[in-house]
């Protein structure tokens, strides 16, 4: 129990943070979604879906190698963090150049006029991002969550202040809106030509300057070039790198395709760019989900790796699994349960609430997307990284061929459909794979009554989003009650121990 614990808070205060930290950056959908219309924010939605793949290409899995070839060898952990280090820097110096280099023609391959500033930046930001990954896994590794959470806030926030000062008060100085004093200033901070432009340079700077508070790491991280160690590192890394770019596909290319697959006015008064920015903007309220899932792996994958040795690793991993499944189940229902005023906050316009049922699909595929990497612990402890490729390419394709069958039928709803089947059917298939080769004893019958009973809630509470205030709220509460006692009933010899280790230590 006492190792539960010592999760439990890595992943506590990862998680305050991560939650502080992206709600401030959050802020920035309401912002967005008042500043641009749907066509607008639907060329951020497909910029940054890119972007997400090619982060996974920088770090290349050597994150996650680093963890595993300094928990094998203590005594060269140093070793091994200069090396990991080294060959994200050149990938990442590399790709980063090469983007800049082909802005133009690049932006017109991705149908987006214009877009070469946007490109670079972007790169920029990316090679910043890719500086910085290692030094943040071996502050993880060292289990220094407050300066690794200190930098991401400062990260974060930089971004959002940047934002603001850009698109919010240079805007007005530039308008005249506080005296002509002010408008030299304002054109300075502000041309309107660069419009959405201004979300890409604001991230670019928060990034650079973050390098700045990472210094120690990265005077640390001298250059260290060993080709044999490449070799067993790349063995290891790369099927983690195909895994997160198939990973990716299956998370992103719903909001890729959406564009091209649906038919021409499947929605009336929108066009398929709106239709993007529509389903882009209600993607990002599953971020509570996602959030949850963030802070878990930033404590557990150094966790699993430091406890792998342990006889009773396995039994503890399922402890871990379905105390998971219980934490996201509640997140699950308590933002499906406030859904009516929760959307209304983000999405500050009428044309983005359409898209408002994508919502609970959306967070139950995350839920599984996190059940996956839960399970993802047994190859990469048994050092079969390779499966993980396998599953993550097959769960790809089945999500290229879901989307393509569900979204001339069913627009963003299908594509939302397609994420979830993808990500329940990946789980399933890796725990299949991972009771052969590392079995560990999950307790399913708890897991399967935990997701059935919240999906089930949330299903009579969205049957009554349509009743008077006043009932409506009185049903969310009672179902929400409901749903708490049948967690203290089913994990009632659990909870009896916490409480009886909590008495103790009065």
């Amino acid at each position: 129990m006492s190792v539960l614990k010592k999760l439990a808070g890595e992943a506590a205060l990862y998680g305050i943070s991560s939650i502080l930290g992206r709600m401030l950056n959050y802020l920035l959908v309401p912002f967005y979604t008042a500043l641009f219309v749907p066509s607008e924010y639907g060329v951020i939605t497909n910029l940054y879906a890119y972007v997400a793949f090619f982060n996974v290409v920088y770090t290349f899995g050597m994150e996650t190698t680093y963890f595993r070839f300094a928990a094998r060898h203590p005594d060269k952990a140093q070793d091994y963090y200069e090396k990991a280090f080294t060959i994200v820097s050149l990938i990442s110096l590399s790709v980063s150049a090469w983007l800049i280099w082909w802005s133009a023609p690049l932006s017109k391959v991705i149908h987006c006029e214009d877009c070469s500033f946007y490109i670079s930046a972007l790169a920029i930001t990316m090679a910043a991002d890719g500086l910085s990954a290692i030094p943040f896994a071996r502050l993880r590794l060292e289990k220094n969550a407050k300066k690794f959470v200190t930098v991401r806030m400062a990260s974060i926030f930089l971004n959002v202040a940047f934002n603001i000062l850009f698109l919010y008060f240079g805007k007005k100085m530039a308008s005249g809106h506080w005296g002509s004093g002010l408008e030299t200033l304002g054109h300075w901070l502000y041309r309107p030509e660069i419009g959405v432009g201004y979300v890409f340079l604001s991230n670019m700077l928060a990034n650079l300057l973050a390098l700045v508070l990472l210094r120690r790491e990265l005077i640390l991280a001298n250059f260290n070039i060993d080709l044999e160690a490449f070799k067993r590192m790349f063995q290891y890394g790369y099927p983690i790198m195909l895994m997160g770019l198939a990973g990716m596909v299956s998370e992103m290319l719903g909001r890729l395709t959406l564009e091209y697959w649906l038919p021409e006015g499947f929605y009336k008064g929108h066009s398929t760019q709106a239709a993007l920015g529509i389903y882009g903007a209600c993607y990002k309220l599953s971020i509570f989900m996602q959030l949850a899932i963030q802070a878990f792996k930033y404590a557990a994958e150094p966790f699993f790796f430091s406890q792998a040795s342990d006889k009773n690793a396995p039994t503890l991993f399922a402890d871990v699994m379905k105390w998971f499944i219980v934490a996201c189940m509640l997140i699950f229902v308590v933002i499906n349960l406030n859904i009516n005023w929760i959307a209304p906050i983000f999405l500050r316009q009428p044309a983005y609430l359409e898209g408002i049922n994508v919502v609970p699909v959306l967070l139950l595929a995350n839920m599984f997307l996190g059940v996956y990497y839960n399970l993802t612990t047994w190859f990469k402890l048994s050092d079969k990284t390779h499966y993980g490729s396998i599953l993550s390419i097959g769960g790809a394709a089945a999500t290229v061929l879901l989307n393509f069958l569900l979204i001339p039928l069913a627009g963003y709803m299908g594509s939302a459909v397609a994420t979830m089947l993808c990500y329940g059917g990946m789980a399933v298939v890796c725990y299949w794979l991972g009771q052969k080769y590392y079995p560990i004893p999950y307790d399913l019958r708890a897991a399967l009554f935990h997701i059935g009973l919240g999906v089930l809630i949330v299903g009579m509470s969205w049957e009554t989003r349509q009743w008077p205030l006043g009932m409506h709220i009185f049903a969310s509460l009672v179902l929400f009650l409901l749903f708490l006692g049948s967690i203290a009933l089913t994990e009632r010899n659990s909870l009896n121990a916490i409480l009886a280790r909590v008495r103790r230590m009065k």
